[in-house]
């Protein structure tokens, strides 16, 4: 079977510092915890030049990105794929084939037929958007990968910013649907996933009927909404008030999580972290895994992760079935995830070859990645040379002379080697023409010491000179001392030898101050009991440590915070937003997360009514 996850990670790195990930970040651990065989990321938030090895290079996965031209850490989707459940067949970036494969000028909307996936709008279709068709592919939002089986939108659609980008949100959507539409005429099946954005009715966001009654809008209005409207009529079972839109007469999507749990309340895939919403599950349901009506047999289980933290969203994942109907054909799934060539029947018949099966806009293909070396071989010991290689320098004009050097290490680290003499190993033989010049400089370089051949001792950490890194690792041997030699003892120091006002070691230091003589003096105490009176006089800081620890800490440590009204805990500080008066301000506010209804409510386990500007706190 393959199984089908999407998730919104708000940073490819952000799971990693939530369980159960924190553990082994490692992408391999993080996918086999999902279970999953298609990985969809959305809102990666990096560039290309942020890219990782070990985002790139995971063992048995391939990824393709989708990542901004220009926006710094902003949006980004991204496909990872198990090699040994699918290889896809061709791969894009955006919807509209505006933009072009890597290392090709041509656009994917210019290629052959056989060469680009299709389906891409039309002229009129793109300008009906209103919207620049290179900006709208340019953020990172979507990718597209085909198998034999269906072709794969991974989707991270705009999201509504207090309205400002109302037209860019309402074209994004509108190319999503007519990108899809086209591909289905075609006769291609077509899978649906990611963060859309988008929620499809009242039961999919909470307490939705009660911010309706308070803006005063009916349901009708609400699903009227420009972006909603659109979504619902590309959904079968989806709820379009009135008269469907001119070329959307019909529904092509199926919503695979809602059909498997028709009326379940509840099942959200996002909460709102300013204000702490998902531990009382006020969300909204955002993310999907839709599929073409004709594949919806095809899915024997689906549901969302809500207990998987990470992210402010959760991941949602679909389960196909191992075999499947296609044109009244049971057909194994492995056979229409990969080419037509890689499975029959489900067994393989051909090894995945990356050289061979990744398509251009692969991840390892980039030139930063490609060809690279493992970790491993970078530690893995290098043949040693032959016993013909010598270690000594030769002048590139003595290229007739040959040295062979088969001299054992033992006999290099005991033997004394004297200035005229060599091991009888040792062996030169010059060409009959070299000149007598020549000669005489061989014979005077030959003539010198021999090389020590490197020591063994550096291997354990004992040896002079340079170490090995099991040297560093290795325990020191103990010192010994003998016996008729005392253990050399530190000398001790003293708190006015190590003040910045101490004299050199060479230089005269006054004795300190004798104690008075209690005699001396008439007023003294003369019981032998009490303990003499330290003179501090000779110190030049007289101060109380403690006391001085003391009032820096007072001046440094932050003010504590208020306390709510309900609960009596430490509030949390925020700050204002929204533009106005009071915008940049600080305030403080009750701790606990907004419970189920969305209110702050009084005398109950969730956040209390608690709200106190920072400037009013004394």
């Amino acid at each position: 079977m393959v199984r089908i996850t999407t998730w919104n990670v708000n940073g490819i790195r952000n799971p990693f510092g939530y369980q159960p990930w924190r553990e082994n970040r490692t992408f391999t651990y993080m996918f086999d915890v999902l279970e999953a065989d298609i990985v969809i990321m959305q809102e990666l938030k990096i560039q290309r030049k942020d890219l990782r090895d070990d985002m790139v290079l995971v063992n048995g996965w391939d990824c393709y990105f989708s990542l901004p031209k220009h926006k710094k850490g902003y949006s980004g989707v991204g496909i990872y794929t198990r090699q040994s459940v699918c290889a896809p067949i061709r791969a894009e970036e955006g919807l509209l084939g505006v933009l072009c494969s890597p290392g090709s000028s041509a656009p994917y909307r210019e290629l052959p037929e056989d060469q680009c996936i299709g389906g891409y709008p039309t002229a009129s279709q793109i300008e009906d958007l209103g919207v620049d068709p290179a900006v709208l592919d340019a953020e990172g939002r979507c990718m597209v990968l085909e198998f034999p089986a269906f072709v794969l939108f991974g989707v991270y659609s705009p999201a509504n910013s207090n309205g400002q980008r109302d037209d860019f949100r309402y074209g994004f959507i509108c190319a999503l649907d007519a990108r899809i539409r086209n591909l289905e005429k075609m006769g291609k099946r077509v899978v649906l996933t990611g963060d859309l954005n988008v929620s499809r009715e009242p039961i999919d966001t909470a307490r939705a009927e009660e911010a309706m009654r308070e803006e005063g809008l009916t349901f009708d209005d609400y699903q009227n909404a420009p972006n909603r409207r659109i979504f619902n009529q590309l959904l079968e079972h989806g709820k379009v008030p009135g008269e469907r839109d001119e070329g959307r007469e019909k529904p092509v999507l199926w919503d695979i999580c809602r059909e498997f749990h028709p009326t379940r309340e509840g099942m959200y895939t996002h909460w709102e972290q300013k204000i702490n919403a998902r531990p009382g599950n006020f969300g909204s349901r955002i993310d999907y895994v839709l599929c073409s009506i004709s594949m919806k047999t095809w899915f024997e289980e689906s549901n969302i992760q809500e207990g998987l933290m990470g992210s402010d969203h959760c991941p949602v994942y679909a389960k196909m079935k191992d075999v499947v109907q296609v044109n009244g054909e049971d057909v194994h799934t492995l056979d229409i995830m990969n080419p037509p060539w890689m499975f029959k029947e489900g067994n393989r018949l051909m090894d995945y070859n990356p050289t061979k099966h990744l398509r251009p806009l692969s991840g390892k293909l980039i030139p930063e990645f490609d060809k690279r070396r493992s970790i491993k071989d970078m530690f893995t010991k290098k043949p040693k040379p032959s016993n013909t290689e010598s270690d000594f320098d030769v002048p590139s004009n003595t290229t007739s002379a040959t040295l062979s050097v088969p001299v054992i290490e033992s006999q290099l680290l005991n033997e004394p080697s004297t200035q005229n003499s060599f091991p009888s190993q040792f062996t030169v033989s010059m060409s009959p023409s070299m000149s007598p010049d020549k000669r005489r400089s061989t014979s005077s370089v030959m003539s010198r010491p021999a090389k020590r051949a490197k020591s063994n001792l550096g291997a354990t950490g004992t040896g002079k000179g340079q170490q090995s890194l099991k040297g560093f690792f290795s325990a020191k041997p103990p010192k010994v001392v003998p016996e008729n030699e005392p253990e050399e003892i530190p000398q001790a120091t003293d708190t006015a030898a190590a003040s910045p006002f101490s004299t050199a070691p060479d230089a005269t230091v006054p004795p300190p101050t004798p104690p008075p003589d209690p005699s001396a003096d008439p007023s003294a105490d003369p019981s032998p009991s009490a303990p003499p009176t330290p003179d501090t006089t000779h110190y030049l800081y007289p101060i109380d440590a403690q006391q001085t620890k003391a009032s820096w800490t007072q001046i440094f440590s932050k003010r504590p915070p208020p306390r709510c009204e309900g609960h009596n805990e430490p509030c949390i500080s925020l700050q204002t937003k929204k533009p106005g008066a009071n915008n940049g301000r600080s305030f403080w506010i009750c701790p606990r997360p907004i419970g189920p209804s969305g209110q702050k409510e009084r005398g109950t386990q969730w956040r209390c009514g608690t709200f106190i500007w920072g400037s009013d706190v004394r």
